[in-house]
């Protein structure tokens, strides 16, 4: 009988063990369960905060690298591709080779003491003009060569590429957003108009600039991008001195030049102080019959055959205007930048400008080819030497005055001037018709384009 109720117990109590067995076992089972599920959605949650965290950063970083102004300005790309041709890249350029030169401006930027931007040839350009006539409503009738009529087009292909460092094409984008609040002038005689309708074609791929004003005559002007608070000014002063000139628009004089040569014009003087970049420059203008001045009293004079005065020549006149000038600037204490730019080579050919000279190029000359004319090298001479001069007293007086000596640049381009297409049709009435043919001024679009290319490097990026 105690047998009996001891394998009884003993039954109960294993039921009991193998219930308890059993309740611990789907206890397990069910933790167990409950843990995996739980951390089956970490990695879900993780990879969901990190491509969270990835997305905030992106937006972060553009901004952060648009804050400085000098890549605020390059890394918009639109319109640069859209209204700017780029002939420094190829089309086969890399996405990264291309973002390593905007991460690495230095590796393009020539370095001081290693580049002369002024030495280099002239290499085929297939993307072309950064403008046309017909987008640049800012061209001069005389130089609005193709409209004229000029058949020839290949001029509009070549760029400027110096031979020891690369020279990135202008960027009218970033030129602006550098300029604004500033003023610009250019001074001097024609080819400084030139110049300043070339730089205002290219700018008006960005913005079109406003005429806010002209003299009596439309000699001297000036212009407004409103959006930038910007103004650019061409001031007539074909000599820098006071001058009395007889002349009309063809250059037909009907008396001598009276020049003042220690009495500067007051057409950029007047305004010398509020300017934050000048580009100054004369020359040609010098080589006309004038009588000269100084003190109030005739000294000499220039080609005056029958007056009784003592022929000077022009290099007397040119050296003492030039150095007056100079020696202005010099002692200014003018806190902006001032370009001294060399007077530019023509390509007359078989005369000069009132006897049949002309220029028939369509393609640059080659190195060695032409070589600079007698005149051009007695004017270059003074310059360079007057400039060396008061570039060393600028030095000491705080003035930043800077050297364009294009001669080089443009020495090689005969086939840039309107030649005979400074008129309009020439030849329409008549194949034959002698006209008046200008080797001295620049076609628009045309070579002194890439004068900016320069300016900018030396101005902004240098």
């Amino acid at each position: 009988m105690k047998l009996i109720w001891r394998l009884k117990s003993l039954n109960k109590y294993n039921n009991w063990i193998f219930k308890l067995a059993i309740a611990t076992l789907l206890l397990g089972f069910a933790f167990r369960l409950l843990f995996y599920q739980s951390s089956s959605f970490e990695p879900k949650i993780e990879t969901a905060f990190a491509e969270s965290t990835e997305l905030s950063k992106e937006p972060v970083s553009s901004i952060d690298i648009s804050k400085p102004p000098p890549v605020t300005v390059d890394i918009p790309k639109p319109p640069l591709a859209a209204d700017i041709p780029k002939p420094t890249y190829s089309a086969n350029t890399s996405k990264d080779s291309l973002s390593a030169d905007l991460q690495e401006p230095e590796d393009e930027t020539p370095q001081k003491g290693k580049c002369d931007l002024f030495t280099g040839d002239w290499i085929p350009n297939p993307s072309g003009p950064m403008y046309t006539n017909s987008s640049c409503s800012l061209i001069e009738g005389h130089q609005n060569c193709m409209r004229n009529g000029r058949t020839d087009s290949g001029y509009l292909f070549w760029r400027w590429n110096p031979r020891d460092c690369q020279l990135p094409p202008f960027n009218a984008l970033r030129f602006l957003e550098v300029m604004r609040n500033k003023r610009w002038a250019l001074i001097g005689d024609s080819i400084s108009r030139n110049h300043v309708q070339s730089l205002l074609c290219i700018l008006s791929t960005v913005e079109q600039a406003v005429e806010v004003y002209h003299d009596e005559e439309y000699k001297s002007k000036r212009w407004y991008f409103p959006s930038y608070n910007f103004t650019i000014s061409n001031i007539w002063s074909p000599f820098l001195v006071r001058a009395a000139i007889f002349e009309d628009n063809d250059g037909v004089s009907t008396s001598e030049v009276q020049l003042q040569l220690d009495k500067l014009d007051t057409n950029w003087t007047n305004l010398y102080q509020g300017l934050d970049y000048m580009i100054i420059s004369t020359g040609k203008w010098f080589l006309k019959a004038a009588i000269y001045h100084e003190n109030d009293t005739v000294v000499g004079c220039h080609i005056c055959p029958g007056k009784n005065l003592t022929e000077k020549g022009f290099v007397f006149a040119y050296e003492k205007a030039l150095r007056y000038a100079m020696n202005f600037i010099a002692t200014s204490k003018h806190k902006g930048l001032i370009f001294f730019r060399t007077s530019t080579p023509d390509h007359f050919e078989n005369g000069e400008w009132h006897n049949g000279g002309n220029c028939t190029k369509t393609t640059p000359a080659k190195e060695g080819e032409i070589e600079l004319k007698d005149l051009n090298k007695i004017l270059r001479t003074v310059e360079l030497a007057e400039f060396e001069k008061a570039s060393a007293k600028a030095a000491e007086n705080g003035v930043n005055l800077k050297l364009l000596d294009f001669t080089n640049l443009l020495l090689s381009r005969p086939d840039g001037h309107p030649g005979p297409y400074r008129q309009f049709h020439p030849f329409e009435q008549d194949k034959n018709a002698k006209v008046q043919n200008d080797c001295l001024h620049w076609c628009l679009p045309g070579p002194i384009d890439y004068w900016n290319d320069v300016i900018m490097e030396m101005a902004i990026n240098g």
